[in-house]
């Protein structure tokens, strides 16, 4: 079921929040029980069969963190930590097999005598690469002292499915909510502005997303012989935008239905294409598996505080892991693997360069393109079905015999341009942090440093602005068809 859906928009959410909030604050425990099994079915709605997989994780976790806590309170640490290790081969097992197994099959068979075996074609269990680490994070906290035994099963149900980061993230730590889980206010701000922030994700996903990812999909069918450089560079530029929008407006309506419902959890971007180097683009970018990848893999690992020769190692495994991480196919490896250059080099030569001239406009103008040309090119290796299909795609990006051509196809970037300009506008647009100039706004007036006149005006606009925005969105969502989200893949 998606945000985005007329499903969940006008009968699930509604049906769900009427249920949450009939029942009084002081009954919480009722209040999380509501939302474990309103999270349950809507995850049912979407995986009918793999609901079972979801209540095994559910228990399965819930009893291995009770075992470890208890363990930990005897002062027997080996045996508590070989539950930890229980949990993570446990939970990588079953990740590994719905999204991994295929893969490895795959490839075995391309080996002469090892053809023995066949894909299973299974179908990936939605969210599953999330709340597999999300679990993980529960067990491996509570045995670094990070976090608490949750004893309520529903509660700690509740964690694990909570249905508005439940599909796609973003990855929510269970220490990050745990006080909130036991014991939360709802104010009319935070129910204002978590439906608000709603709004926004929904409206960058709509509106944005959408129609940026209608042109990427078509350019990307072409053949290698169909692209030219431009139509290239216009379907890369296009899927840009549409993973950005499609993702962060998903995190934003996350974040927001998560503060409705009481919950504060993290943001997962931060304008990542204001970036001026990759090493800050991924300190922008999903956020939440950025971190999780740093405090679970690369600080156990040494991180930085070892040889310059076993950080790279460090790196190189990281990065390798995070592509692995995104699906089973070469080229999310590769995409992997080509960030951990990237960062590599930059890390060695770059940064220091860049430290000695973060106050010279040409420079910092050079290092933004630089930035976003190696973004976009990673996103041809993410997008593209194949890596043989990347690699060409990408030729006809950089030869300027392609880029200067004449062709027909040439009218179609035309075409593209002219036909979704406002969604072009909009795109580029809000890729920089218009909001942050806004909420200095809303302080200011809030701090009585403007007239206070001017606050009722304010809020009058913001909401005029707001519900034309919800307009705009449903008007999208009821005049098209198209309504992918790519994160659903992973």
């Amino acid at each position: 079921m998606l945000f985005s859906s007329v499903i969940f928009l006008f009968l699930f959410l509604p049906a769900m929040l009427f249920m949450y909030f009939i029942i009084p604050k002081k009954y919480l425990g009722l209040r999380n029980i509501v939302l474990l099994f309103s999270s349950l079915a809507f995850y049912f709605y979407g995986e009918p069969i793999y609901i079972f997989l979801m209540i095994f994780s559910i228990i399965f976790e819930y009893i291995i963190g009770y075992c470890v806590s208890k363990n930990i309170a005897a002062d027997k640490k080996k045996i508590a930590g070989r539950f930890v290790i229980a949990s993570v081969i446990i939970n990588l097992l079953v990740l590994g097999f719905f999204k991994y197994y295929d893969f490895f099959i795959l490839n075995l068979n391309l080996i002469p005598g090892l053809a023995f075996l066949k894909p299973l074609g299974l179908s990936l269990p939605i969210g599953i690469s999330f709340y597999t680490f999300q679990t993980m994070s529960y067990t491996i906290d509570i045995y670094r002292g990070d976090a608490k035994l949750q004893k309520n099963i529903a509660t700690f149900g509740a964690y694990v499915v909570m249905f508005p980061q439940l599909v796609a993230g973003p990855i929510v730590r269970y220490r990050t909510i745990a006080d909130e889980l036991n014991s939360r206010k709802i104010t009319s701000e935070d129910f204002s502005e978590g439906a608000i922030r709603f709004i926004y994700g929904l409206a960058k996903k709509l509106i944005i997303a959408n129609a940026m990812g209608k042109i990427a999909d078509e350019i990307f069918a072409l053949s290698g012989n169909q692209l030219t450089g431009k139509t290239a560079w216009l379907g890369a530029i296009a899927y840009s935008f549409q993973i950005f929008y499609d993702f962060s407006g998903y995190s934003d309506m996350a974040i927001g239905l998560s503060r409705v419902l009481g919950f504060h959890i993290p943001e997962n971007f931060n304008f990542p294409y204001i970036c001026k180097t990759i090493t800050d683009f991924w300190r922008r970018w999903h956020i939440s598996l950025s971190t999780w990848f740093r405090d679970y893999i690369y600080i156990p690992l040494g991180g930085n505080r070892v040889s310059a020769a076993r950080n790279i190692f460090n790196i190189l495994i990281v990065w390798l892991l995070t592509g692995f991480w995104h699906g089973a196919a070469w080229n999310f490896v590769v995409w992997g693997l080509y960030f951990a250059v990237i960062l590599i080099f930059e890390k060695i030569f770059l940064l220091k360069f860049l430290g000695n001239h973060n106050n010279n406009i040409i420079i910092n103008i050079l290092s933004h393109v630089y930035a976003l040309v190696l973004i976009v090119v990673g996103w041809v290796i993410f997008r593209s079905e194949n890596l043989p299909y990347a690699l060409s795609y990408m030729g006809k990006m950089f030869s300027p015999a392609s880029l200067f051509a004449s062709s027909n196809f040439d009218k179609q970037v035309q075409y593209y341009i002219a036909e979704y300009l406002p969604e072009w506008i909009f795109a580029v647009l809000f890729s920089f942090p218009l909001g942050i100039f806004i909420s200095k706004i809303k302080t200011k007036i809030e701090k009585g440093n403007i007239i206070k006149s001017a606050g009722p005006v304010f809020y009058g606009v913001r909401l005029v602005y707001v519900f034309a925005i919800f307009g705009l969105a449903i008007l999208y969502l009821v005049s098209s068809s198209f309504n992918p989200f790519i994160y659903f893949r992973f």
